[in-house]
């Protein structure tokens, strides 16, 4: 069962990757839309669902299968699984952001620049890098 339930994670993992990476490019795109546009009402429901449908599902499964990975393997011991939990918390408060920023785009109270969301872009990048090297290689 242990490893249907890594498979579980690591698709959730990427999918969950997918649309962090790709929702604050939506951002960027959207800032040169004018306001009320089809342009603007466009990117609006493609924001919406691809936090709703993609993103937010494939957090929670990755959160609960991964949950369940560290019970089950123990991980919670050791000290390169503390050092992940904080970038995945990193993670998922970058998510909570998004989701912010999604909302004030939806009701056209965006106040931020794209240049802002092209460097929101790298975080998750960055984190998963973090992510996976403390997973794969168990540095401690």
């Amino acid at each position: 069962m242990y490893e249907w339930i890594k498979a579980l994670h690591v698709i959730a993992v990427i999918s969950w990757m997918a649309g962090m990476l790709y929702l604050p490019r939506l951002f960027v795109y959207h800032c040169d839309a004018e306001r009320g546009s089809v342009q603007s009402e466009t990117f609006k429901v493609m924001e919406y669902r691809m936090l709703k449908f993609i993103i937010n599902p494939a957090m929670i499964v990755a959160w609960l299968a991964g949950g369940w990975l560290v019970w089950q393997g123990g991980w919670y011991l050791s000290g390169w699984f503390h050092a992940k939990l904080v970038l995945v918390l990193i993670l998922s408060g970058v998510h909570g952001w998004l989701t912010s920023r999604t909302r004030d785009f939806r009701l056209d109270r965006n106040t931020r620049s794209k240049k802002l969301y092209r460097i929101i872009n790298e975080v998750p990048a960055i984190l998963m890098v973090g992510i996976v090297i403390l997973v794969i290689v168990k540095p401690f």
